[in-house]
């Protein structure tokens, strides 16, 4: 069965792109708002149709769902075994994330016309949107490692201009900057990682990399390096550069200060697009981890867990509306990260990877809604902080039910989408690593804690002295939050081990009840702890701070790690390294370069005059040349 079409799919968005782009000055707010938002609705009932068709009309062969490659030619060839092709390849987790994708994208889209109306940026937005959701279409779809690599840069180009939008602003600027240079670091190791996988095995193609049987990737673990195989180290690095754009610690700094760009940018930046695209990556390559390489897996696991943890603990002091659920996308990133690093390939042992698969579905969703719903308080309110609110529950019915839905989903409330897919990550955890499970249990309660004392402050407690009084956004901005709404409860109760599995064979979970039990009542407890907290005005915060003051210090300053990274890059680097390379540079390389040009200059200027032109000159030079060698002869006759 042909999916050749699906080339259109990512090809769409391109395409409006082109136009709102080269048209910007003529195309008008409206119709470039509607031109965007039709094209990125074309993919999207592209997406769903690819969908159905993959998992109903195709359905299994031989019991597992096949690779199919939908659109394929060659476009570079290296070498005989070795070359670079651009298609599109269809199988149960690219067919995921195309539903992922499309589906927020149209909801930040259709937000975005209420949201930006009356930007005089508007045309611009749409635009960079729209070139977005391409990079990001290009990247699941892709068919090879060196494909995906050069989509995965465009992402990166497109998340710059979109966290720069308002480049008016020095620090939207910086932001735009540091989130490019930190991904670009990361993602020189993973570049390095592709060129010895691909070295090794003789090829690109995610089809013979990820397939069991294919010995030539397998023989790779008997060469080794420093104690590791080069299937380690080719797969570590490639996870530096997932770690790098999914903000994994230490690698994470960047994300925070990207809520410089607008809100639906925000959105669609953390729930369906650049951040997860790190778990993506490793999911796309994750037979070769799992049968590869078990040091990697560890490595994926213990630091996934960690930043977890970290980002948690921060989440629960910063007071930025933006940074809050910034900090939650890096702890719920970690969560899936975990299910990765603690899963096997096939059958039972392959629960993390279903789990972590189907919480990176779940999560677009409700973390989607969680910043729309920002977004709009933000439009409304025109602040993002949270001690200048409270008390819009009032003002603004359908962002705080919508939020309430969005906070229960990720707080890992029974009944809702994040309970189904947390629960399945944990208790994978449970059943391979117990430090793991430990640590991410804590995390479920501190992340009901603080998204609910998110909740309380904005919503709830005392109502802030507000210049204008608060109103409710415009339906352009609330028909998504109520769609988003509905899926953040609905796609928990998807089978989804009938369709993502680490082998393509059918999976079926069921709630561990043992496991549940302790994640629902570390929830509820740091639910029950944030409502006496934040529900009602109280000292009893303050207090609480005053206590454990160097603590509180210490993550409301992200425990300084940006301050480490600027301590190393200006007073190490920039101070002890590149001074004096720019030094030596200067004065050895320039001065040894100049040296030689000033010589060749004294020398050209003092010879110059033997090429004067004048015949004269040129006769005496030959008859006083002639008279000189005529008497060294005769000399040299005499005195032989």
């Amino acid at each position: 069965m042909s999916f050749q079409f699906t080339i259109l799919i990512p090809l769409i968005p391109l395409i409006s792109f082109l136009i709102i782009g080269f048209l910007y000055s003529k195309m008008s707010n409206k119709l470039a708002g509607i031109w965007g938002s039709v094209s990125i609705f074309s993919s999207f009932l592209l997406s769903l149709f690819t969908a159905y068709r993959y998992f109903f009309e195709v359905g299994r062969v031989n019991g597992v769902y096949p690779k199919i490659l939908g659109f394929d030619f060659e476009w570079l060839r290296f070498s005989d075994s070795l070359s670079a092709h651009l298609g599109t390849l269809i199988d149960p987790i690219s067919v995921m994330m195309l539903v992922v994708v499309t589906t927020v994208s149209l909801m930040v889209h259709i937000y975005s016309i209420g949201y930006m109306k009356g930007d005089r940026g508007f045309n611009r937005f749409f635009a960079f949107l729209s070139l977005f959701s391409f990079s990001m279409l290009g990247l699941v779809l892709s068919t090879n490692i060196f494909e995906i690599y050069i989509f995965w840069e465009l992402v990166g180009v497109s998340s710059y201009l979109l966290i720069g939008f308002y480049y008016e602003k020095n620090s939207a600027v910086a932001a735009s900057k540091k989130a490019f240079i930190v991904t670009r670091f990361a993602d020189l190791f993973f570049l390095i990682g592709i060129l010895i996988l691909s070295f090794y095995t003789k090829t690109f193609d995610f089809i013979s990399l990820t397939d069991p049987s294919n010995i030539a990737v397998m023989q790779t673990g008997s060469i080794t390096f420093m104690g590791l195989s080069v299937t380690t180290w080719a797969l570590l690095l490639i996870f530096i550069g997932g770690a790098g754009k999914s903000a994994m610690f230490p690698l994470h700094i960047w994300l925070p200060d990207a809520m410089e760009g607008p809100s639906p940018v925000s959105a669609l930046i953390h729930a369906a697009t650049m951040v997860v695209a790190g778990v993506f990556l490793v999911a796309r390559l994750f037979p070769i981890y799992a049968l590869g390489s078990d040091q990697a897996l560890q490595v994926i696991g213990y630091v996934g867990a960690f930043t977890s943890l970290f980002a948690a603990v921060i989440a629960m002091t910063q007071m930025d509306f933006k940074r809050v659920l910034a900090f939650s996308t890096i702890s719920q990133i970690g969560y899936m990260m975990v299910g990765l690093g603690v899963s096997g390939y096939g059958n039972e042992a392959g629960l993390g990877y279903m789990a972590s698969m189907f919480h990176l579905f779940t999560h677009a969703m409700f973390k989607a809604l969680l910043f729309l719903c920002a977004g709009s308080v933000i439009h409304v309110v025109h602040t993002n902080f949270i001690n200048e609110m409270g008390g819009l529950r009032k003002h603004m019915k359908i962002t705080h039910i919508t939020f309430l839905i969005a906070t229960l989903a990720i707080a890992g409330f029974p009944g809702f989408s994040g309970f189904f897919s947390k629960d399945e990550i944990i208790t994978a955890a449970y059943h391979n690593n117990k430090i793991i499970f430990y640590t991410e249990l804590l995390v479920a309660g501190i992340t009901a804690f603080y998204m609910f004392r998110l909740y309380f402050r904005v919503f709830w407690n005392q109502e802030a002295s507000y210049e204008h009084k608060p109103h409710e956004v415009e339906k352009t901005m609330t028909i998504p939050l109520i769609i988003l709404a509905f899926l953040s409860i609905a796609v928990g109760y998807i089978p989804f081990g009938n369709f993502i599995s680490s082998d393509s064979m059918p999976l079926e979970s069921h709630i561990n009840w043992g496991v549940a039990s302790a994640s629902i009542i570390v929830s509820f407890t740091g639910i029950i702890i944030a409502w006496v907290l934040y529900k009602k005005p109280s000292n009893l915060p303050e207090r609480i701070v005053s206590s454990i003051k160097v603590l509180y210090t210490w993550a409301y300053h992200k425990f300084y790690i940006d301050e480490v990274y600027l301590f190393v890059t200006k007073k190490i680097i920039f101070n002890l390294i590149s001074r004096p390379i720019a030094w030596f540079d200067r004065h050895v390389v320039d001065g040894a370069m100049n040296g030689i040009a000033w010589t060749t200059s004294w020398v050209s200027e003092s010879i110059k005059g033997l090429q004067s032109g004048q015949l004269q000159k040129y006769a005496l030079a030959f008859v006083s040349s002639t008279i000189i060698l005529s008497a060294l002869l005769i000399y040299i006759l005499l005195n032989v």
